[in-house]
């Protein structure tokens, strides 16, 4: 296995499309490296210029000690997982599995047992003499993982490779590859626009959005300290809710939102947040820190109208809106007033994110 290093890695277009401004990361020896972000926002791009297929504009590649810019995809010693399976359907899952290993001229004693081990791996020992259209889609993922393994590459490079399986079946595959990482110590950069994903699979995690990496670290990091307003609001299921305002200092510290008003009085930032008097701030919190007022007919901080309660078994997500600011609260299955009803809702102050209304960076 192998170390990945990118440094000042620019994708521009013909167009003068930047399809990734500058990125700069590693991958250690070993780690699972997620690259995640919303569709367009350049990750396969980086995924594809890591396997040479598509050309890097400037900046370095290396993967291990040698720089591959200029390298081709066969020589990188890299192995791919598509989102589509990519399976020759006219092939048995073995020849399926061997293709790869026969083209590179291996001897047949070592295709057999390479493939042996791998399918043993995979649960698919059963599914060798098999053709890829008697398979359900996550046998055909199995396979198309299995061919990437035979190959005992330096780097497993994959591409949203759960994007075409229903719900379940994403959640059995995620298990599946965070075991196989576990077991054969691979080198692995995974990309995916699911967050649930990413934070369930990554050991450390690249934010990407609009072409440039906007934070690296590991997925509960990234949680509780977001950098931008971008990662926090899009990591989290339900995301972050945001109140953008202007500080007020006068009759006690608050977040003016107009007709909505955030008492910030308690919060250990009061110091950092006095230089921000009558500038614009967002302030953020998590729909598991906002709190019903209790007990009943308390104001709490603030009071939101509840429009829509969606109970999911364990919890339960409460869709409320306050001077036409949509708030989601998490909270676990009780009795509620109807819709309609004006509802308190709490929270310690030292829960909330600040970022700069301009920039959009973290304050603090």
């Amino acid at each position: 296995m192998a170390a990945v290093k990118l440094q000042e890695v620019r994708k521009v277009y013909e167009n003068g499309h930047v399809a990734v401004a500058g990125a700069t990361f590693s991958a250690a020896d070993g780690e699972l490296l997620v690259l995640v972000g919303p569709s367009g926002c350049g990750k396969t791009t980086t995924l594809r210029m890591i396997a040479g297929l598509e050309a890097i504009t400037s900046g370095t590649l290396a993967i291990g000690d040698r720089v591959v810019n200029e390298v081709a995809p066969k020589d990188r010693d890299i192995a791919m997982v598509f989102q589509s399976y990519a399976l020759y359907p006219h092939m048995s899952v073995a020849e399926n599995l061997a293709f790869g290993l026969k083209l590179r001229g291996e001897s047949p004693a070592t295709i057999a047992q390479r493939v042996a081990e791998a399918a043993a791996l995979l649960g698919i020992d059963a599914l060798l003499d098999k053709q890829p259209r008697t398979l359900s889609g996550g046998q055909r993922q199995r396979v198309a993982l299995g061919r990437a393994l035979v190959r005992q590459p330096q780097v497993f490079l994959l591409d949203e490779p759960l994007s075409n399986l229903d719900a379940k079946l994403r959640l059995a595959m995620r298990v599946e590859i965070a075991r196989l990482h576990r077991r054969i110590g691979a080198t692995m950069i995974y990309v995916t626009h699911d967050q649930i994903e990413a934070m369930t699979l990554g050991q450390r995690i690249v934010v990407f959005d609009k072409g440039e990496i906007q934070q690296i670290d590991t997925p509960m990091n990234l949680y509780r300290s977001p950098a931008t307003l971008f990662v926090a609001g899009f990591l989290g299921s339900p995301s972050m809710n945001f109140f953008r305002g202007k500080l007020r200092i006068d009759a006690g510290l608050r977040l003016d939102c107009g007709e909505l008003q955030l008492p910030l009085d308690g919060t250990s930032a009061d110091g950092m947040l006095e230089q921000w008097r009558d500038r614009e701030l967002v302030a953020g919190i998590r729909p598991e820190d906002l709190k019903l007022a209790n007990p009943a007919g308390e104001r709490g901080k603030f009071t939101a109208r509840l429009d829509i309660v969606e109970p999911v078994g364990n919890e339960m997500f409460l869709n409320l809106s306050a001077a036409n600011t949509a708030i989601v609260v998490r909270t676990p299955p009780r009795e509620l007033p109807s819709a309609g009803t004006q509802i308190g809702l709490d929270y310690a102050v030292s829960s909330l994110h600040f970022f700069d209304g301009l920039s959009e960076k973290r304050i603090g």
